[in-house]
């Protein structure tokens, strides 16, 4: 940083969590830093970076505008950059060297406003304000096919494509493999406007699924979908219909709060 003249400019390299990745920068002029052209349009503003030596979380505030070819309304409002990596960092742009590390996150909130948008960025630390003990509860915990769980998903995910759509509900062309299977699962667009984007089932019947929420964008018959089954995380449910009962992370027997609210003849 040193010298009379100084040819520094910010950098901005965002990865999806689908695998799109995108380069934006301050200066006047596109770069090409580590084989990613990083456009100098949209102009990206960042707030003041601090750097803390403590365990407090890293924050901070990126601003921007929205462009059709780089960042667009629809998109942030879909939630297709929810979650994406950032990496924010300080090159000399004569020679594209990086010169500083500034910091690195994924993508939290973000607000739009007046043609533009501004999201926060949550540094590593902020892991560090997660809770470390697990509350009880007399649902189970895991996710169904996480490392506790352990159920194999291998078969219990289908590809099928959309027959008809209609607000929440959907009809594909394939029947469930049993009453409700693909309930409180998730189902992942792999074709037509929605490819990349994924969505919470609430229930299911035959060939119709009902999500809860309706898509992002209009659906068109014929577009690729994948759908995984889900757990209503019940003991019933886990010993029933997985046989993992062995597995079940949660505590269903265990009295409640209500306990000490009970007196006899009560």
């Amino acid at each position: 940083m040193s010298g009379d003249l100084r040819t520094i400019a910010l950098c901005w390299r965002v990865e999806r969590r689908d695998g799109v990745a995108i380069g934006l920068t301050a200066h006047d002029r596109d770069l090409t830093i580590d084989g990613l052209s990083h456009r100098a349009s949209p102009g990206m503003t960042p707030s003041a970076v601090v750097r803390a030596v403590g365990l407090e979380p890293d924050t901070m505030d990126v601003a921007g505008a929205l462009t059709s070819g780089a960042i667009g309304e629809t998109d942030l409002i879909a939630g297709r950059w929810d979650g994406a990596r950032v990496r924010v960092f300080a090159v000399d742009w004569s020679d594209g060297t990086v010169v500083a590390e500034l910091g690195e996150g994924t993508i939290g909130a973000v607000e739009l406003a007046q043609g533009g948008f501004t999201a926060e960025l949550a540094g590593v630390t902020a892991a560090l304000a997660l809770p470390v003990a697990e509350e009880t509860s007399p649902e189970c915990r895991a996710e169904l096919g996480d490392a506790r769980c352990r159920i194999a998903m291998a078969g219990r995910r289908r590809f099928v494509r959309v027959v008809a759509a209609a607000g929440r509900m959907i009809t594909v062309d394939a029947d469930e493999p049993s009453g409700g299977a693909y309930a409180d699962g998730r189902l992942r667009w792999f074709g037509g406007a929605n490819a990349g984007l994924d969505q919470a089932i609430a229930a299911s019947d035959g060939r119709t699924i009902t999500m809860a929420q309706p898509p992002a964008f209009a659906v068109a018959p014929g577009a690729l979908v994948e759908l995984a089954e889900g757990c209503d995380k019940s003991l019933a449910t886990c010993a029933g219909r997985f046989g993992n009962a062995a597995n079940f992370r949660g505590e269903p027997h265990l009295p409640g709060i209500d306990l000490l609210t009970r007196y006899p003849g009560g």
